[in-house]
């Protein structure tokens, strides 16, 4: 090898060859993915380590995003920006809008004026494949009582993962949150803190890069909100982000904070006063 030269890739890097034992991307896919970026300088030693710089490549972002429930604006002009392997936490008071906020970011609301972006394309062009990057957990747990623990996570798991890979990743879940020997119990009979970590679970039952969790700590108690924690770690240390609204304090390295105060619209005095009846 010449001196100053990188060594070779072990496969090319862009590509129109379909072959699946030499993974590439074509030369547009390439332009999407790197834009500019000089890649001749990076070399990957495996397929997994390829991947993971693709991934600490991506963003997420809104830009001038505005939201209207009811006939009330709850906020407007927020903007923000994450990277792969960020922590995004939404602060603010009660009512300023942040599970508004995660609900638009799901694509389950949509906003009344400004968008959602992914490696700057707007995620409207493809509402479905935008769904399938994330996992959202909300306020409300999404157990049918009818269902075992297993059941409930295997469905959620088999909508990303695939009904033949789903049996492992239930297990793998369940292992997560220290919860297997609820495998079979109904989900009726889950107390409230069962139910929040089999809910949970499903955000770990098949890979999604991110990670959209409304008051993720409620009803758990410190045992499960460290493992919480944990998973939260290694999922953002693999590229993945996770975006939050909590009132309690969760152990995140380097987090950034998006104070909804800033961007809420006051109530008027008829609106506060509707508020209290």
């Amino acid at each position: 090898m010449e001196p100053g030269r990188s060594p070779p890739l072990p496969y090319p890097l862009i590509t129109t060859d379909a072959d699946p034992q030499r993974p590439g991307f074509s030369p547009n896919q390439a332009a999407t993915y790197f834009g500019c970026f000089r890649v001749a300088f990076i070399c990957y030693t495996s397929t997994q380590d390829f991947l993971r710089v693709l991934n600490f490549m991506t963003t997420f972002s809104g830009h001038d995003l505005s939201c209207i429930r009811g006939e009330r604006l709850v906020f407007q002009g927020l903007n923000f920006a994450i990277e792969a392997g960020d922590a995004l936490v939404l602060v603010g008071p009660n009512g300023s809008g942040k599970s508004s906020l995660l609900r638009v970011m799901a694509g389950l609301l949509k906003p009344a004026t400004g968008q959602l972006a992914w490696n700057g394309e707007p995620v409207n062009d493809d509402p479905e494949e935008h769904r399938g990057r994330l996992h959202y957990v909300g306020h409300h747990d999404a157990i049918k009582p009818v269902l075992t623990v297993s059941e409930n996570i295997a469905f959620w798991a088999g909508l990303h993962a695939g009904e033949n890979d789903a049996e492992v990743a239930v297990e793998k879940a369940l292992d997560i949150l220290s919860i297997p020997h609820l495998a079979e119990i109904p989900g009726r009979f889950l107390s409230a803190g069962q139910k929040r970590r089999a809910n949970l679970a499903r955000i770990f039952a098949a890979p999604a890069p991110v990670w959209l969790l409304d008051e993720p700590t409620t009803a758990l108690d410190k045992a499960s909100i460290a493992k919480l924690e944990e998973a939260l770690a290694e999922h953002r240390a693999g590229g993945g982000m996770v975006i939050l609204s909590t009132h309690m304090d969760v152990a995140l390295e380097n987090p950034k904070t998006l104070d909804l105060a800033e961007f809420t619209v006051p109530l008027t005095p008829l609106e506060a006063g509707d508020m209290m009846l």
